[in-house]
């Protein structure tokens, strides 16, 4: 589903910050040769991650879910000198692409890809005081994610899921396992008291939330 008039769309992405050269290679290379290049971040989104970013300036940033890179570059461009994103994803067929992407984007000493399942991956790398945590990965398992990080999370920090909206699923009576695991998720997030939450219809939806207890 198109949340916004395409022409409008078009409007917005001409009237923001242009993507580099690297990103828009990013995203060409991932459409002529990796399946479902929808999943990609995109030029709008992926603005409005590195714009959070770099108002955020965080130390350290969780993502799960990296696809081919190009969200993590963008969530890292407000990286402090000494800060870290740790990315996540459970295609080891992508991850010479992905590391390569990080190399020409001169951030390989700054992202660390980890190759394998988020779920036994997130609990033995035992990282603590996150800033920020990006969630983009499997929908079904958006929820556990979510418990594996919260209390690693700072007070005052943020996570982001994207696809919250999940084309539009989430307001109907589709009952497909991953708009039910959205749903539930969405809900999850909503009566937390632990977070100040704001569902953003940019794109498939972000879910936004700030740690405050």
């Amino acid at each position: 589903m198109e949340f916004i008039d395409t022409a409008l769309l078009a409007y917005c992405e001409q009237h923001s910050t242009e993507e580099s050269a690297l990103l828009k290679f990013v995203s060409r290379e991932t459409h002529a040769k990796v399946l479902m290049p929808r999943m990609l971040s995109g030029h709008l989104q992926g603005n409005f991650l590195a714009m959070l970013s770099l108002m955020l300036r965080p130390r350290l940033v969780v993502e799960i879910g990296t696809y081919t890179g190009y969200s993590a570059i963008c969530l890292a461009q407000g990286l402090q000198e000494n800060g870290k994103l740790h990315t996540i994803d459970i295609n080891e067929e992508l991850g010479t692409f992905v590391r390569n992407n990080f190399e020409k984007a001169n951030l390989q000493d700054k992202i660390q890809l980890h190759l394998g399942n988020a779920m036994d991956l997130l609990p033995q790398l035992a990282l603590q005081d996150i800033d920020l945590v990006f969630i983009d990965a499997d929908k079904k398992n958006y929820s556990h994610y979510y418990d594996l990080v919260i209390d690693k999370v700072r007070i005052g920090g943020w996570i982001i899921a994207d696809n919250v909206l999940w084309s539009g699923k989430v307001i109907t009576d589709a009952n497909d396992k991953d708009t039910v695991a959205i749903k539930a998720f969405n809900d999850k997030v909503q009566a937390d008291e632990r977070v100040f939450n704001t569902l953003l219809p940019l794109r498939d939806g972000l879910m936004i939330c700030q740690r405050i207890k």
